[in-house]
């Protein structure tokens, strides 16, 4: 019987813990250099105290799935992936302009909220663009160190530290080509969907798995497995939070109605929506996406397009296509059954966005 809703919570508490612990020991670092640093620990420790916890689940799950045992060792190497996705948003925030993240201001408005406090000199908002990168690049520093640290084997580590580097770079190159595509204004459903697998896809689902796997010494075959499994679902993954971005529920996504659209990004339901579109349909798009003062009948007006020219329905059909292709790749692969039960209950809530 796999673990249930408890077990998973159970999960998340003690990757907080190990988060407030690491994170407790490395501060006196920066009280060291400054004072003045007190601003950028607290954004840190606030922006490291939420979330869903999906990546480090992945991992932990792909550590048991390959013969691991249960240990505070490998739940201290799960959680260095919350540093690692905290300096994904940051910096993706700043990169989109973002006012908010899990319901409060993004890191970057926060920092520019202080430069407008203090009355400094020069530009309140390149100055939170600035402090925001800082902290992102402190974040990703610190997910190395974290990982380093959790007291695993070190040829288990040397695993791991491959498939943490493989992850950096691919996602990297994923924003670069999220950067690009809203450049170009756009392009085709295949474009949109290679952004969406390298900027969040692999890094959200796969590679954490392959870290897992790694540090309980696993071999190919199950590597091979949590692929079949992993990409798939992190595509549907990140189809889901297309959706969202666009008909979520303020009160679930943590930012507001149609955020998405304000930020003009060229996602794949974009896409869909412009491949199926009227010249009137499009023309609607072009003028409302990317709108950063579009208000709620902008809004309702891009829904409308999205909906009638089939976008919706065609992600969701993807979306239970992806997660069928997963689950039977999951069903295949040699991973302990408990896990593999695990695993099963969140590809449910990762497409659901119930975790």
């Amino acid at each position: 019987m796999s673990p249930g809703p408890l077990d998973r919570d159970d999960l998340r508490a003690r990757v907080q813990k190990g988060l407030d612990a690491f994170v407790a020991d490395r501060l006196p670092v920066l009280e060291a250099v400054s004072e003045d640093l007190g601003p950028l620990a607290e954004t840190l420790v606030q922006l490291l105290a939420g979330g869903k916890r999906l990546r480090p689940a992945f991992c932990y799950w792909g550590f048991r799935g390959a013969g691991g045992e249960d240990g505070e060792q490998v739940v201290v190497a799960a959680a260095s992936l919350e540093l690692f996705q905290a300096c994904a948003i940051v910096h993706d925030d700043v990169m989109d302009g973002s006012d908010t993240r899990r319901g409060r201001p993004a890191a970057h408005r926060r920092f520019a909220a202080l430069h407008r406090e203090q009355a400094w000199h020069g530009d309140p908002d390149a100055f939170g663009a600035g402090a925001a990168i800082l902290l992102g690049d402190l974040c990703l520093a610190w997910s190395d160190e974290m990982l380093a640290s959790c007291g695993l084997p070190a040829d288990r580590l040397l695993g791991g530290d491959r498939v943490f580097a493989e992850m950096r770079s691919e996602l990297m190159g994923g924003q670069y080509l999220d950067l690009l595509e809203q450049a170009r204004g756009g392009g085709s459903v295949e474009r949109a969907l290679r952004v969406a697998r390298y900027k969040s896809a692999k890094y959200t689902i796969e590679k954490p798995l392959h870290l897992g796997a790694a540090l309980a010494g696993a071999g190919q075959d199950v590597l091979d497995g949590y692929s079949g499994y992993g990409l798939p679902l992190g595509e549907a993954f990140q189809l889901r939070d297309d959706v969202l971005g666009v008909f979520g529920d303020p009160s679930e996504t943590g930012k507001p109605a149609g955020d998405d659209l304000r930020e003009g990004k060229r996602t794949a339901l974009v896409a869909m929506a412009l491949e199926a579109a009227t010249e009137a349909q499009a023309a609607v798009v072009r003028q409302h996406l990317g709108d950063p003062q579009l208000a709620a009948e902008g809004v309702a007006a891009l829904r409308t397009v999205i909906t009638d020219t089939g976008a919706l329905a065609r992600s969701e059909t993807l979306i239970a296509e992806l997660m069928d292709d997963a689950l039977t790749a999951l069903h295949a692969a040699p991973v302990q059954e408990q896990a593999r039960g695990v695993l099963e209950e969140l590809a449910v809530a990762a497409t659901a966005r119930t975790v």
